[in-house]
């Protein structure tokens, strides 16, 4: 399997770096063992060749052969079909890795996203919409708490739902946002001491910081 190509930014600023979500197509990479090249794409100028493999001008985008995958769900689910270390090979775990790979996106993401734009954004005081998201989000988040205490992996083993699930939520934990749910904290720590992610960080840190010495000053 060979002819892999990862495309992300060519840089970032400081704030998103070890978040950007192609962090999620390398951990699964590296949970496969599959063979993969980086490409980047300009941050500060996308082109039309960026918008023809990813129509909102976001990042990542794969490439296998001749196919163009964005999305990051999109390329996991990809992936998944190609190993049996990112995917179960038996029914049952098939479609409970697919649900849960769909819950990160649509059930969980969806809160957390919004959520996480008001911190970034320093909108998140004491105001109604603040407080409607911040329920929202621990809502979604009580939900899981029981699920995670109950379960090493989602799928039985670790799967590509649990690449997304924990990025989804690793993300919630970087602003405490899980200082009352210990399962999902614990879920989040077990599965970034991962020897792939701890790669794949690594690397993505590596990727935009080699781009620093071209950023104008």
């Amino acid at each position: 399997m060979t002819g892999l190509v990862l495309t992300t930014f060519d840089w970032v600023p400081d704030l998103p770096r070890g978040y950007v979500r192609d962090i999620r197509v390398r951990w699964a990479l590296e949970e496969a063992g599959l063979p993969y090249r980086v490409a980047g794409i300009p941050f500060a100028k996308r082109d039309a060749q960026h918008f023809a493999h990813q129509p909102f001008g976001q990042v990542p985008w794969l490439t296998d052969g001749e196919l163009s995958i964005f999305e990051s769900g999109a390329i996991l689910l990809h992936l998944g079909n190609k190993s049996e270390a990112l995917m179960p090979g038996d029914d049952k775990g098939r479609s409970e890795a697919l649900e849960w790979l769909f819950a990160a996106l649509n059930s969980v993401e969806a809160a957390s996203l919004p959520w996480t734009i008001m911190i970034f954004s320093g909108q998140d005081g004491d105001t109604p919409a603040w407080k409607s998201l911040d329920s929202f989000l621990k809502a979604r988040l009580k939900h899981m708490e029981p699920v995670l205490a109950a379960r090493e992996w989602l799928a039985g083993r670790f799967s590509v739902a649990d690449i997304l699930m924990a990025d989804v939520l690793r993300l919630v934990d970087r602003f405490d946002g899980l200082s009352a749910f210990a399962a999902c904290r614990a879920y989040v720590k077990r599965a970034t001491a991962r020897p792939a992610f701890a790669k794949a960080h690594a690397d993505q840190l590596a990727h935009f910081a080699a781009a620093d010495v071209k950023q104008p000053a």
